[in-house]
């Protein structure tokens, strides 16, 4: 099923979707099955694994301990590229990679989105590469069947969002805000106008992130857009109590 068919079809049975964040290895593969059972319950749409990286440049301090604590435990892109292909298997969200250019840099473009596709993903989110360096991964991708999901901000001006929307496929992912990732959001006028910008700039669905962690937040963004991302939050739950917290979580989220 192409992705827009798979969105459509889920956005059927609720709006917004929810997409989840993962890191590969933190704080062990095991918790990240378990996290990921929890997901799957929950009916999560979409989830990022993310291959650690030494420097995360779009992550807040939660992420970016855990992408240390994962290196350091010797967590390699081979093992996250065979956790990815369990995970596709086992689980009905669809799996984008998320991470870092450096690590499709290192692999080289084919291998990276050959690598990709084997292994069962929809796509992938590289928030450090510029759009003006990205046609040529971009195109590979495309070819392999695989989704490059764009970055739209608030800084960036209605010709630059145009720009984005142009070369997106699937969706697109809105920052709720500047700075990094982990800090709350206020989902205000502000923001309404932001995604309003988005809307005008592409006829994809719109998945925000950045800051998503309350039911209101749901509310908001379904009333907004089609995809709200969830990722510090769950993290955050994880770490303060395991199964139990992160269940407890969702609870409060209403779904």
């Amino acid at each position: 099923m192409q992705l827009n068919d798979y969105i459509a079809e889920r956005l059927a049975q609720r709006r917004p979707l929810l997409m989840t964040h993962v890191v590969c290895g933190y704080p062990s593969f095991e918790d990240n099955w378990r996290e990921l059972e929890i997901m799957a319950e929950r009916g999560v749409a979409f989830v990022e694994l993310q291959f650690p990286f030494s420097e995360p440049s779009a992550d807040g301090p939660l992420f970016v301990k855990a992408n240390q604590e994962s290196l350091a435990r010797g967590t390699t892109v081979a093992q996250c590229l065979e956790f990815m292909a369990r995970v596709t298997a086992a689980f009905p969200f669809r799996v984008l990679m998320m991470g870092y250019y450096n690590t499709a840099f290192k692999m080289g473009h084919a291998t990276f989105v050959d690598r990709l596709a084997q292994a069962g993903a929809c796509g992938y989110i590289l928030p450090d590469l510029p759009l003006e360096e990205a046609a040529p991964l971009h195109m590979l991708a495309d070819a392999k069947g695989l989704s490059p999901i764009v970055l739209m901000t608030p800084t960036s001006t209605d010709a630059r969002l145009a720009q984005l929307g142009g070369v997106a496929r699937g969706f697109v992912y809105c920052v709720a805000r500047r700075g990094v990732t982990g800090a709350s959001t206020q989902m205000d006028d502000e923001v309404s106008t932001f995604l309003s910008r988005c809307r005008a700039a592409t006829s994809l669905p719109l998945a925000v992130g950045f800051g998503v962690s309350t039911a209101e937040d749901l509310r908001f963004i379904g009333d907004n857009a089609e995809i709200a991302i969830i990722g510090t939050a769950a993290l955050r739950a994880w770490e303060q109590g395991g199964e139990s917290a992160l269940s407890a979580f969702f609870d409060g989220l209403g779904v």
